[in-house]
């Protein structure tokens, strides 16, 4: 009798332990983004400050307006790349799109809708990266090339890249502009691996960038406007090998990254107002536009670079869906395939109630006595899905979220109610 009693009260230990346990990591998932969709925001009040995406404004002093997306692998942040570039151009005299991509990839872009040869679907595909291959990038370049096609000299659009992590575009471009202003090209050339298009010895950085920096400086010593591109294609090239030397270290590597995709984008700007345009718009995720993001003691992000020098100059546009079907590679031979995410938004949620595909907020309409303020204000989960998929995240949903207050790291925000999945070429 004494055992069964015994047994029991055992029995009960371990089942009030297992509820403690239960009611304690229920808790922990209701702080960090639990399962599920989280709470919503007061539909009413969310419904007197949402627009739509044709309705767009920015401030008369905004000179880079930068438009992040919430996944790599949404159609819905692609398609809004060309629809909320449409608005600066006809709005806001914006004549340059800047991309989260190759410089010279996307200088490739830039001869294709100033009517070079091929296809835009090949332009597309000069960028490098996969998450570019679709139909909605093909949509915003071909309609940059017909826009061209009937625009005068000064209005024309141009499409520029401030990333570096490829370097085959500018290696052709850096030399063919080398050999065009009668430079000696054989060190340049004999750096470079044609059969596997890159360099023939990467063990050596400081070797290659030497001769790369010996053919940039004279460049810049013809003092030639035309020689502009060609150094910055050395530029870029330069950040790939300083990039590449730090890529041990992810923290060291991502906030030199950044940094010189900020840099990247204050040549942009520069070069846009020599055409005497005072204002261009940015395109990548929104761990790169927010206003701020850092790596702790190794460096800033670049939208928080770039808050630093333009202060309200800069504009960010952050987006957020409420549920997405994200396309991800997976595993080491990077088969790409189909994950779906709930961000745990109250205001992507409210979007959703309201009726809204897709929702404009801009921060600085809502007054200081509406909940919705608080709510923008305060700390809440939102949703951040890069190129990469993690088993861990089908089990811990802060593992695809961020915590952070949207007034602080954006202006205003594009809500997805459902986003669907890119399809790559």
């Amino acid at each position: 009798m004494k055992n069964k009693e015994t047994k029991k009260h055992y029995i009960r230990k371990i089942l009030l332990a297992l509820l403690a346990m239960a009611i304690m990591v229920g808790c922990i998932f209701s702080h960090f983004g639990g399962f599920g969709t989280g709470q919503c925001a007061d539909t009413s009040e969310f419904a007197k400050y949402a627009h739509g995406i044709s309705e767009i404004s920015v401030p008369a002093q905004a000179r880079v307006v930068a438009l992040g997306e919430a996944t790599h692998g949404n159609a819905e942040f692609q398609q809004l790349k060309l629809d909320v570039f449409k608005v600066m151009v006809e709005k806001y005299g914006v004549r340059a799109f800047a991309l989260e991509g190759d410089y010279g990839g996307c200088e490739a872009v830039n001869r294709y809708i100033h009517g070079g040869e091929g296809t835009a679907q090949e332009a597309v595909a000069a960028i490098g990266f996969p998450i570019y291959r679709t139909e909605q990038m093909e949509q915003l370049v071909s309609w940059m090339r017909d826009y061209n096609a009937t625009a005068s000299e000064e209005d024309q659009l141009c499409f520029y890249g401030f990333d570096m992590q490829r370097y085959e575009h500018n290696y052709k471009y850096l030399l063919d502009a080398a050999r065009e202003f009668g430079l000696d090209t054989k060190d340049l050339e004999q750096i470079w691996d044609g059969e596997k298009d890159g360099f023939s010895d990467t063990s050596k950085p400081d070797e290659n960038a030497k001769i790369i920096e010996v053919v940039k400086q004279e460049l810049m010593q013809l003092n030639d406007s035309l020689t502009t591109k060609a150094v910055h294609h050395a530029d870029v090239l330069l950040q790939n090998i300083s990039v590449g030397k730090v890529i041990n270290d992810a923290a060291a590597g991502n906030a030199l990254r950044d940094k010189f995709m900020a840099d990247n984008v204050c040549w942009i700007l520069e070069q846009e107002q020599t055409r005497g345009k005072e204002r261009i718009f940015v395109s990548a995720h929104n761990g790169h536009i927010q206003r701020f993001n850092n790596y702790g003691t190794t460096g800033k992000g670049t939208g928080n670079l770039l808050a630093d020098k333009f202060g309200e100059e800069y504009f960010a546009i952050g987006t957020d869906f409420h549920k997405a079907r994200v396309n991800l590679p997976k595993g080491k031979d990077r088969k790409r395939s189909i994950h779906t995410f709930y961000s745990y938004d109250p205001l992507a949620k409210a979007s959703k109630k309201c009726g809204y595909e897709m929702s404009w907020l801009d921060f600085s309409t809502i007054p200081e006595d509406s909940p919705l303020k608080q709510q923008i204000a305060g700390y809440i989960w939102m949703g951040s899905v890069g190129e990469g998929y993690s088993p861990l995240m089908a089990v811990l949903p802060m593992a695809y979220r961020i915590w952070g207050s949207p007034t602080e790291i954006y202006d205003g925000l594009i809500l997805v109610s459902n986003a669907h999945p890119t399809v790559i070429r």
